[in-house]
């Protein structure tokens, strides 16, 4: 098998740590393996897109979610250190609104699935960090969302004692009891 498996706080986001063979070279691992994640998580998907961003310390990105065209996620970070957030966005779920939150790194090699259905957003807080993503539906500008990343209703306790750099449709973002989501 190429990694473990443990559920958060939200059961269908699972947090995967691959098995990594490291000596004095330095590492492998296998970053992806469709039979092995499927066997570990029970998922069947396809990814169409892989996605690569960079930020500097202090960029928070997110809460992003397609009400149109949901994307799973499968995220993980090569460079630095990231505070990576899912949010429950079913309206019918019983977590409905209720957050995860996971501590990503170069270091440290987790990936976090999250999938169709949630927001998603990241706060940097070892940068610069590099972060990939590979996602099960394609991007869709018109069908994209942002949640508010502070908003108390969510109550996201997020590692910062100051305002993230965020883009200007993450300032403007919805909150929860405005946005848009999923039935």
């Amino acid at each position: 098998m190429a990694y473990t498996m443990k559920a958060t706080e939200l059961p269908e986001v699972l947090v995967l740590e691959p098995q990594v063979f490291s000596d004095d070279r330095g590492f492998f691992f296998e970053s992806f393996n469709v039979r092995d994640f499927s066997n570990l998580t029970g998922i069947e998907t396809e990814f169409v897109q892989d996605n690569h961003s960079r930020s500097v310390a202090g960029v928070l990105r997110g809460l992003h979610y397609q009400i149109e065209h949901p994307q799973g996620k499968l995220v993980r970070v090569i460079s630095g250190a990231v505070f990576d957030v899912a949010v429950d966005m079913r309206h019918s779920s019983p977590t409905f609104g209720k957050w995860s939150g996971v501590l990503l790194s170069a270091e440290n090699k987790r990936q976090l699935w999250i999938p169709p259905g949630f927001a998603h957003g990241f706060l940097v807080t070892e940068g610069p960090a590099e972060f990939l993503y590979k996602t099960t539906d394609y991007r869709y500008a018109e069908h994209e969302r942002s949640l508010l990343w502070n908003d108390p209703e969510i109550g996201i306790d997020w590692p910062t004692e100051t305002v993230p750099l965020l883009a200007p449709k993450d300032a403007r973002a919805a909150t929860l009891s405005t946005a848009d989501y999923y039935p």
